[in-house]
């Protein structure tokens, strides 16, 4: 049984009067985002009857062709592709990439070492044949962050010299200590490479989106990439992801998703669209939520002498709060404290092990409704120096205010 202890609660609320001006801040993004998408679903006038599922070929099914137009809307692109058969971020993304590129070509990546799971899509298996970018001769070349920014000269030297066919952005944090990349650093840095190059390029999206006023397309990215269990689910879409963009890249990957001979017309889901469309519609305010959540974190482990991103002078680009424990024992015991703080599977222990797509042992704590979805409340964090977790999700603030008080007492206590 959880209780709020007192002198907790007192601390905490010290830490949410600090945090006020974020709040508001947070407060005036959804706004204009709940906005944004309450316009999108007007526009493409979405009515009840549009939720319903199709079998077999899904021709001729208006629920995905409406679903697609409202991404489309939301993310100001000529085109979208949202479908609930694609399970995670790293799917999308990997479907996107092997779309796009083709033998011989050079993806170049300008924001550094890319999350883990991508690793794998990007250079394979080793003594395996699983289809990655490798496995095509498709080069991968990298342009390092510098100081949690884009290294302008070195990304215009590396387009010079290598000539991508491909270039691409990952805009939230990871698994590294840095913050995640704003628009506007999104922005000025595209402007350079316009300049130099018209090679696509794609931002995997994953964590960020609803969490500024703007979205990478609107700044001049050619094609945006995310998973609706994070923020463009709201926590109500089961499974699925989303591809928006320019035309011409959008079709290039579904014909890699579905064959040559398909479109987007091609594929069914007889369960229907009600979770989708309710889950984007609710996103711009579950992503408010998740964003509080982690900065009341960041306020609250930084007064009690641990290091966090992003801190309350930061842009706040993506839900997530990085915590260094310097010590593997509290990343354990903060992680558990989460999982015991959730509604699901709440009497679970839970310990590092081996996960698919991971070089190192991971601590998980995802006591969601939807598995694995990390708009909800969640915590992870690989077990390696400095032995960080990653704090991140809440379908509402105050459930993410009391697994907080939980696992900061967890870890106080000794």
């Amino acid at each position: 049984m959880l209780k709020i202890d007192r002198k907790m609660l007192s601390f905490i609320e010290e830490c949410e009067s600090e945090a006020k001006d974020n709040f508001a801040e947070i407060n005036r993004i959804e706004l204009i985002n709940q906005l944004k998408v309450l316009n999108a679903f007007n526009e493409n006038h979405i009515q009840a009857h549009h939720f319903i599922g199709s079998s077999g070929y899904g021709h001729n099914d208006i629920g995905k062709e409406k679903i697609c137009q409202v991404f489309a809307s939301i993310f100001h692109t000529e085109s979208a592709f949202v479908s609930p058969l694609i399970s995670c971020g790293t799917e999308a993304i990997s479907q996107t990439l092997l779309g796009l590129l083709r033998p011989n070509d050079t993806m170049l990546c300008i924001s550094g070492t890319p999350y883990d799971t991508l690793k794998q899509v990007i250079f394979g298996v080793e003594g395996k044949d699983v289809g990655s970018l490798k496995d095509y001769n498709i080069d991968y070349k990298q342009v390092d962050l510098q100081n949690g920014d884009f290294d302008t000269n070195s990304i215009l030297t590396a387009i010079d010299k290598f000539k991508p066919k491909l270039i691409y952005i990952q805009r939230s944090r990871g698994y590294s200590q840095r913050n995640a990349l704003s628009i506007k650093q999104i922005a000025e840095v595209i402007v350079s490479i316009k300049l130099h190059s018209n090679a696509p390029i794609v931002v995997d999206n994953c964590y960020g989106e609803f969490t500024e006023v703007d979205e990478p397309t609107d700044v001049g990215a050619d094609l945006v990439v995310g998973s609706l269990l994070k923020n463009m689910g709201g926590g109500i879409a089961p499974t699925g992801g989303y591809i928006a963009g320019k035309k011409n890249l959008v079709e290039k990957v579904v014909y890699k998703m579905m064959s040559p001979a398909l479109t987007a017309d091609n594929g069914s889901y007889s369960a229907g669209y009600k979770a989708f469309f309710e889950g984007v519609f609710i996103s711009p305010h579950v992503v408010a939520e998740a964003k509080k959540v982690a900065t009341l974190a960041s306020v609250a482990l930084t007064k009690l002498g641990y290091k966090t991103t992003p801190t309350l002078s930061d842009t706040m680009s993506d839900i997530v709060c990085c915590i260094q424990f310097n010590n593997k024992d509290k990343l354990l015991k903060f992680t558990n404290a989460i999982q015991q703080a959730s509604a699901i599977d709440s009497d679970s222990a839970i310990e590092a092990g081996e996960m698919d797509g991971y070089e190192d042992l991971i601590i998980m704590a995802s006591g969601s409704f939807n598995q694995g979805s990390s708009i909800e409340l969640s915590c992870d964090g690989p077990m390696r120096p400095p032995y960080a977790a990653y704090l991140q999700g809440s379908l509402s603030y105050a459930h993410g205010k009391i697994g907080l008080m939980h696992a900061l007492k967890e870890i106080e206590e000794e």
